[in-house]
C-alpha cells in the first residue's frame, strides 16, 4: 500500500510538471528555454529524489554540501512552480471562460490566445525572482546569520542589571551542517557581541546525539562572564514518545555534550544569576509543545524560586508560553524559545513578516507581549528538511535589559 501511495505521488507530481512545461511552450517561441525549463524541472526531481533516498538508504547523519544543495534545489524548484503554476492556472481559467463566451457569441473570436500568450510571459518572468531567492538561500543564504538586537524595559528588573545583556541562539541542529568553516564564523558572531550571559534554547541536534561532535569545540569556545545556560528541545529526545525524556540514552548524551561544551542544561529548574547585591532567577523547563513531547513541568522548574523575582524562562517551544506559562502563578518577565525556524521561508520587511509556519505556531518569530510579559521567538541558527534560508536569516539574539 505505501510503495502504491509513493507511486501516485510521483505520477501527480510528474503530471504538474508537464502542465508547466506545456505552459512555458505556450508563453515563449524559444524552444531552447522550453527544453532548458523541462531538463531544470524533471532533472532537479530526479537528482534529488535519487540523493535523498541514497543518503536515507546509507543511514548518513551529515549530508555532504553538494547532496544538501541538490536536495534543496529540488525543493526549491517545486515552490517555485507552484507560483508560476497560479499564474499558468488562472490564465487557463480565463482562456476557458473566453472559450464559453465566444460559444454563446457574448465574446467576439480571436482574443483569448493573445492574453493567454501575456499571462503566462508575466507568470514566467515573475517567478524568475523567488528563483533567484532561493539560489541564494540554498548557498549562502543558510549561513547569512544576522544579529538582532532587543532593548527591554521592566520596572522591577533590579538595578544591578540595568543595561545587563543576553545573547540567545536556538535550533542548532548540528546535524544539517554541510560547511563546518561558516558554524565556526557564525559562533564567532555570536561571541562577538561580549554579551553577558549566553542561552541556547534547544535543539542541538536532528536525530543522532552524536551530530554535534565536529561542532562542540566551537560552541565551547563560547565564553560569558555569567555562564552558558541550555534547554532541551524536541529533536534532542529519542523518536519513540513512550521513552522518558530525562532517562533516554539520548539524552544522557546530549546532557554529556552539553557539558563537555561548557553548558548548564536546565532541565527543569532554576539558576540564581547574582550581580552585586542583586540578582534574576533563570528557569528551564524539557520541552513542552502542543504537537512534541510534553516533558516540561513548570511546578518543578520553579521550586525554590520566590514569585517576586524577576525571572527569565527558557522553553524551546513558544505553544508552551500560550498554554502553560501565561497562565502560571509565577510570573515570566522574559520567555527565549525557538523550535519554528520561520519555516525557514518567508518574508521579512522593516513593517512586515510573514511566513506560512504563522498558521500553525502564531507567535512564530520575534517579539511579543501579554500584559507585562515577553515573549521572543528565535528564528534558528540552524536548519533542517530544507537545506536553505529564503527571507528568513538564521538568527542570533541580542537582549539589554533595562529598568524602566
Amino acid at each position: 500500500m505505501r510503495i502504491w501511495g509513493l507511486l501516485l505521488f510521483i505520477l501527480i507530481l510528474l503530471l504538474f510538471k508537464v502542465y508547466l512545461i506545456r505552459g512555458v511552450s505556450q508563453a515563449s517561441d524559444s524552444r531552447a528555454l522550453v527544453w532548458t525549463y523541462g531538463i531544470v524541472s524533471l532533472g532537479s526531481l530526479i537528482l534529488g529524489f535519487l540523493t535523498f533516498r541514497m543518503a536515507f538508504n546509507s543511514g548518513q547523519i551529515n549530508m555532504s554540501l553538494w547532496q544538501n544543495i541538490i536536495t534543496a534545489f529540488m525543493v526549491s524548484v517545486i515552490v517555485c512552480e507552484f507560483i508560476l503554476a497560479v499564474f499558468f492556472l488562472a490564465d487557463d481559467v480565463l482562456w476557458l471562460f473566453q472559450a464559453l463566451a465566444q460559444k454563446t457569441g457574448l465574446l467576439e473570436s480571436g482574443t483569448a490566445a493573445g492574453r493567454r500568450r501575456w499571462i503566462k510571459a508575466i507568470g514566467l518572468g515573475i517567478t524568475t525572482l523567488p528563483f533567484a531567492a532561493y539560489l541564494y538561500g540554498i548557498t549562502k543564504g543558510k549561513y547569512d546569520y544576522k544579529v538582532f538586537n532587543k532593548t527591554l524595559i521592566f520596572p522591577d528588573l533590579p538595578a544591578a542589571f540595568d543595561g545587563f545583556r543576553i545573547a540567545q541562539f536556538s535550533d542548532f541542529h548540528a546535524g544539517s551542517f554541510d560547511q563546518a568553516e561558516a558554524v565556526k564564523i557564525g559562533l564567532q558572531k555570536l561571541q562577538a557581541q561580549n554579551a553577558d550571559l549566553i542561552l541556547f534554547t534547544g535543539d542541538l541536534v536532528n536525530d543522532d546525539a552524536d551530530e554535534v561532535l565536529p561542532y562542540k569545540n566551537f560552541l565551547k569556545d563560547l565564553q560569558a562572564p555569567f555562564g552558558k545556560y541550555a534547554v532541551l528541545g524536541n529533536h534532542d529526545y529519542p523518536r519513540s514518545a513512550e521513552q522518558n525524556g530525562a532517562e533516554s540514552p539520548k539524552v544522557q548524551k546530549i546532557k554529556q555534550h552539553h557539558q563537555e561544551a561548557g553548558f548548564r542544561l536546565l532541565n527543569n529548574e532554576n539558576v540564581e544569576i547574582r550581580k552585586a547585591n542583586d540578582s534574576i532567577r533563570l528557569i528551564g523547563v524539557e520541552n513542552w509543545g502542543t504537537r512534541f513531547v510534553k516533558h516540561g513541568d513548570l511546578n518543578k522548574a520553579t521550586t525554590g524560586c520566590p514569585d517576586e523575582a524577576f525571572s527569565v524562562l527558557l522553553s524551546h517551544d513558544p505553544s508552551h508560553w500560550e498554554e502553560e506559562a501565561l497562565k502560571f502563578p509565577k510570573k515570566f518577565h522574559l520567555t527565549l524559545a525557538g523550535h519554528t525556524h520561520g519555516l525557514q521561508m518567508g518574508i521579512e520587511l522593516p513593517q512586515f513578516k510573514w511566513s506560512p509556519i504563522k498558521y500553525v505556531y502564531p507567535r512564530w518569530a520575534g517579539l511579543y507581549q501579554e500584559k507585562e510579559q515577553y515573549l521572543y521567538v528565535n528564528r534558528g541558527f540552524g536548519f533542517i528538511g530544507f537545506a536553505g534560508r529564503v527571507g528568513i536569516r538564521p538568527e542570533i539574539t541580542v537582549f539589554t535589559l533595562k529598568k524602566g
